[in-house]
């Protein structure tokens, strides 16, 4: 067998906002068993910033198809969420007090890329549907869509008693169009029935072919659907429905739908669920205006989990750099998140041309929230 060693890190304790991060066991090397019988000395962090984070295996293996998810998601706020939304997802399967995280290994990128194509003649495992040369563009676009446009996997796993950490579990999250794009510009939204009925498919011949993978058998596999949101959106689409193909089940079962939504303040909308953060986002940014007349927006992401609001990121474009009135401008800011937010998980981020200038962190119920002036 072979055995690779690596030379432990430093163990690093971090401080936000003046709370200790929680700490599991200290940092120790474990052997790592893998399905190919060659054992790999690994590290297991000390430090776990949050309980619902999982600590990563080190050195760290970058995921087998990392890179395809630039080429075929358009949006850079998808590219981000369909990553974070899975790791939510998992964290239901797989604990974090008990689980450690590592990039997919299972799916290479020669895998991902035939699977990501379309159905052919000279490729069978295409997912999407195939097209004949007869089709025009707009055809195409219309009768064939490219439904699935990315595919993440994530690897869970666990520790033995006798020092060993092994795989017990895969998470994998299909990332499905909304919209498709024909090359003349022709957008044709597709129907939410049809991205669920393609999704489900599609998730169950990707859990039978890893079952064909030697160690795959009886690993549980949580799946993940994921809508998409359209190329000039400036809020991440959401996963929207998951399942879990159980130890040597050959297709995944019990789907649930998941309730998530980002919603961009101020919104135009007049739900009623949210219309009360919108009018308390409104008295906000009037204040800024008022205080701060030389602003060029003031935009708010709130992500919204089971019906409630669970976080808000503002994003704020400033047109000065002045030290002493970046700081003045910071307090200021300061004193309105404590004063309507008060209740809610809040990120400000201050920037100008220059880059970031500021950044405040306030958790859901803390009156102190975590101010950081940079250069400063």
């Amino acid at each position: 067998m072979k055995r690779l060693f690596v030379i432990p890190g430093l163990a690093v304790v971090l401080f936000l906002g003046g709370c200790m991060p929680s700490i599991g066991k200290k940092e120790e090397k474990v052997v790592q068993d893998n399905e190919k019988s060659i054992e790999e000395t690994v590290i297991i962090p000390e430090v776990q910033l949050k309980d619902e984070f999982y600590r990563t295996l080190l050195p760290f293996k970058p995921s087998a198809s990392r890179g395809l998810i630039v080429d075929q998601v358009y949006s850079k706020y998808d590219m981000k969420e369909i990553e974070e939304g899975l790791l939510r997802l998992s964290t239901k399967q797989f604990d974090p007090e008990n689980h450690f995280f590592q990039e997919g290994q299972y799916i290479s990128k020669d895998t991902a890329i035939n699977w990501l194509s379309r159905k052919s003649e000279t490729n069978e495992e295409g997912l999407n549907p195939a097209k004949t040369e007869k089709m025009s563009d707009d055809e195409v676009a219309e009768k064939a869509p490219v439904y699935l446009s990315h595919i993440v996997e994530q690897n869970y796993l666990v520790m033995t008693d006798d020092k060993k950490v092994r795989l017990a579990g895969i998470s994998i999250g299909l990332a499905l169009n909304t919209i498709s794009y024909s090359r003349s510009g022709k957008e044709i939204d597709i129907p939410d029935k049809t991205i669920e009925k393609q999704g489900i498919q599609m998730s169950e011949e990707i859990v039978r072919r890893l079952r064909s993978q030697k160690g795959l058998e009886d690993i549980p596999i949580v799946v993940g659907l994921f809508k998409q949101e359209s190329r000039n959106s400036i809020v991440p689409g959401t996963y929207f429905a998951t399942a879990i193909a159980e130890k040597g089940k050959a297709a995944p079962s019990k789907w649930t739908i998941v309730d998530e939504q980002y919603v961009l303040f101020p919104t135009p909308t007049s739900k009623d669920k949210y219309r009360e953060m919108n009018t308390a986002f409104l008295h906000f940014k009037q204040e800024i205006d008022d205080y701060f007349p030389s602003f060029v927006s003031v935009v708010g992401t709130g992500f919204y989990k089971d019906g409630k609001l669970s976080s808000l990121n503002i994003e704020i474009p400033i047109q000065f750099s002045g030290t002493s009135e970046t700081i003045g401008f910071t307090q200021y800011l300061t004193s309105l998140v404590t004063k309507y937010f008060s209740d809610i998980l809040t990120e400000v981020s201050i920037s100008s041309v220059n880059g970031p200038e500021a950044l405040i962190v306030k958790e859901a119920g803390d009156h102190k929230p975590y101010v950081h002036i940079y250069g400063y």
